[in-house]
């Protein structure tokens, strides 16, 4: 027997009881359950719109009141019941704006999206209770808070399997620190971030890892997945100054350009420049890595060399030192190295990673920190542009560098 939620409109006053023993199945349940979210919907709106014009329906105080009901306009909401009709009441003014289902929202979230947008943003699972109940009046057990974050995890193993592009012109490698209770303690996690940009100039994050610390043989392993799982081919590498980095990437992508990021080399000189000389000696490294080419370059490293070598002796041999990975990009035309001489990209992704991660001082397990992060880069993905910036000029150049056979269109 199919109940009819007309049954429902109509009930007296202890009819809920009534049409409730007549549920003999799962449908007859949702059916009813429909009906009823119907009936308070409609019963809270017209509420909402007694108190937005301040008098009852049919009520002697709203004559010449300066606004009045309307009768009522149709729309669907999507909820978990399923589709259900509404009847929204107006006001001639249409000034009515419901604050029970907003104007212009047709789908009704459930306590499960909810929960899983909450813990996206870092919420714990004891935030999330408290919040729910101040928000709701209704408590929501942890374990429920759990179950429902657990089916996160499916989404996170099945997209980190996932197949990838057989060639990403470039590649970005770092990696940020959190911590997390392993066996009662409390340990530093380092999160390995692999940031990818496709064909198409769309980026794309290929995989995130955790291990106790950073280091080249963990990035080994990360490069032997990306193989695994398609990438047959890496154009150019962005990494840190990270020892070993470059062998571990020549181990698995021979062919592929390393360039070591310059704002990483910046960083690490300004280190120990005191703040009154601070602008002055980055003014000079920055005459370095933004000469016209590789040979202006190494005369602008002489000077500064010459300039600053009493005061800073450590920051001229260090840029020599590594001047084969950090003069990478001099091989390529300005619209390449506008791409590659600098970790930006994967450093604003880890920026808009870090500040899910920050307020917590210990997620309580490694899979915690994954949940939060692939959420994370959901609502971060949103808001890239697609293609990156100066693209098209970029692959033209990529293409006469690297040749159509690994620039595969």
């Amino acid at each position: 027997m199919k109940l009819e939620r007309a049954n429902l409109a109509n009930a007296q006053p202890g009819g809920v009881e009534e049409l409730l023993d007549r549920c003999k199945t799962t449908e007859d349940f949702q059916a009813l359950s429909a009906a009823l979210f119907k009936r308070v919907a409609e019963r809270a709106l017209q509420a909402e719109m007694a108190a937005h014009l301040g008098y009852d329906k049919h009520e002697a105080s709203g004559r010449n009141s300066g606004n009045s009901r309307n009768g009522t306009s149709s729309k669907t909401l999507v909820t978990e019941r399923g589709p259900i009709a509404l009847e929204i009441p107006r006001d001639r003014n249409a000034s009515f704006e419901p604050r029970f289902i907003g104007k212009h929202q047709r789908k009704l979230r459930g306590v499960a999206d909810e929960i899983i947008e909450l813990y996206a943003y870092g919420m714990s699972q004891r935030d999330i209770q408290s919040y729910l109940e101040k928000r709701y009046g209704t408590e929501v057990s942890p374990a429920f808070i759990s179950q429902v974050t657990e089916q996160v995890m499916d989404e996170v193993r099945a997209w980190q399997a996932r197949p990838l592009e057989s060639v990403y012109p470039i590649l970005y490698l770092d990696a940020l620190v959190t911590r997390s209770r392993q066996d009662g303690a409390v340990n530093q996690r380092h999160v390995y971030v692999a940031l990818g940009v496709n064909i198409r100039g769309e980026k794309e994050l290929l995989g995130l890892w955790l291990a106790p610390s950073e280091g080249a043989k963990f990035w080994l392993n990360i490069l032997g997945e990306l193989k695994q799982r398609g990438v047959n081919d890496v154009l150019i590498a962005c990494v840190d100054g990270l020892k070993g980095f470059s062998e571990a990437i020549a181990a698995l992508y021979p062919t592929a350009r390393v360039q070591q990021c310059i704002v990483h080399q910046v960083r690490h000189s300004l280190k120990f420049v005191p703040w009154k000389e601070r602008k002055a000696v980055a003014a000079d490294l920055r005459s370095i890595y933004t000469a016209a080419s590789e040979a202006a370059a190494l005369q602008a490293l002489q000077d500064f060399d010459v300039r600053w070598s009493a005061s800073y002796p450590h920051i001229a041999p260090s840029w020599k030192n590594n001047w084969s990975r950090l003069a990478a990009f001099f091989e390529f035309p300005p619209p390449i190295r506008k791409v590659i001489y600098t970790t930006n990209a994967i450093e604003s992704l880890n920026a808009s990673l870090q500040k899910v991660l920050k307020p917590k001082k210990a997620f309580p397990s490694d899979d915690a920190i994954l949940k939060v992060l692939y959420l994370a880069l959901h609502r971060v993905a949103e808001k890239w542009t697609m293609p990156i910036r100066d693209w098209k000029a970029a692959l033209s150049q990529l293409l006469i560098v690297f040749g159509p056979e690994r620039v595969k269109l």
